[in-house]
C-alpha cells in the first residue's frame, strides 16, 4: 500500500510547481524570460512592476526550481531552468484557452480585432522563395537573445520611421513573442494603415523555441 505519509509528501512537490505558476503576473515574468537570459531590471520594467515586487516573484519560480540566476558584477540574470518549463507554460496557456471560456473573452480584448497570420510551413516557404521580409517586432535585447534566422529587429515603437527603409516589392511578416503576444497584432495594423502588405506569424518566439526550431542569437 506504501506509506500514506509519503505519498503526501511526494505530491507536495509536484504541487510546489503548481503553487509557483499560481500567478498572473509570474506567468508573465515567464513569459518574458522564455524569450531569453534578463536582468531583474529589465524584467520589473517589461513587466510593470516594481523593482522589489518583481524580486519577490522571481524568487518564488526560482525556490520551485523553474528559473535559475547568474550574477554578472552587481547583476543578477535569470533564464528558465529548461526547456521543459517553457513547454509547461504552453500547455497551461492551451488548457486555459481550451477549458474556460473567460480566456478567450480575455485575449479577443486584449489583442484586438484579428489580424491575418500564416504559419510556420507557409512562412518558411516564403522565407525560401525570397518573397517576404520577417520582422521581429519585440524589443532589441529580445532578439539577440535569440531570432528566427534571417529575420530584422525592427521593435514595434520603431516600426512607423523605419518603414520607409524597408524594401516595397515583397510582403512582410511580423511575429513578436507568442500566440498572446499583441505587438504583431499591432504592426500589422500599422503596416496595412500604410498600404504595406502585411500578416503576422499565427504563434511566436515561445512555441518556435519550445518545437526545437532553428534559433539564432547574438551577442553584443
Amino acid at each position: 500500500m506504501g506509506n500514506s505519509q509519503l505519498k503526501a509528501e511526494l505530491y507536495e512537490q509536484f504541487a510546489r510547481i503548481g503553487k509557483a505558476f499560481g500567478s498572473g503576473k509570474r506567468l508573465e515574468l515567464l513569459d518574458l524570460i522564455a524569450q531569453g537570459e534578463r536582468t531583474v531590471e529589465s524584467l520589473a520594467k517589461a513587466a510593470e512592476l516594481g523593482l522589489t515586487t518583481a524580486s519577490a516573484h522571481l524568487q518564488a519560480l526560482k525556490r520551485a526550481g523553474v528559473v535559475t540566476t547568474r550574477k554578472e558584477g552587481t547583476r543578477v540574470y535569470y533564464r528558465l531552468a529548461g526547456a521543459d518549463v517553457a513547454a509547461l507554460y504552453v500547455l497551461i496557456r492551451n488548457v486555459a484557452q481550451n477549458h474556460i471560456a473567460e480566456t478567450e473573452r480575455a485575449r479577443a480584448a486584449y489583442l484586438g480585432e484579428e489580424t491575418e497570420a500564416i504559419g510556420r510551413e507557409e512562412l518558411l516557404a516564403r522565407v525560401k522563395e525570397g518573397s517576404v521580409i520577417v520582422l521581429d517586432v519585440r524589443s532589441h535585447e529580445e532578439y539577440l537573445s535569440g531570432h528566427i534566422p534571417g529575420a530584422l529587429s525592427v521593435p514595434l515603437e520603431e516600426l512607423g520611421e523605419r518603414l520607409t527603409a524597408l524594401p516595397s516589392d515583397r510582403d512582410i511578416v511580423a511575429y513578436c513573442r507568442g500566440s498572446y503576444c499583441v505587438l504583431a497584432h499591432e504592426a500589422v495594423r500599422l503596416l496595412r494603415r500604410q498600404g504595406r502588405s502585411a500578416v503576422r506569424l499565427e504563434d511566436g518566439m515561445l512555441e518556435w523555441r519550445v518545437d526545437g526550431l532553428p534559433v539564432t542569437a547574438e551577442k553584443v
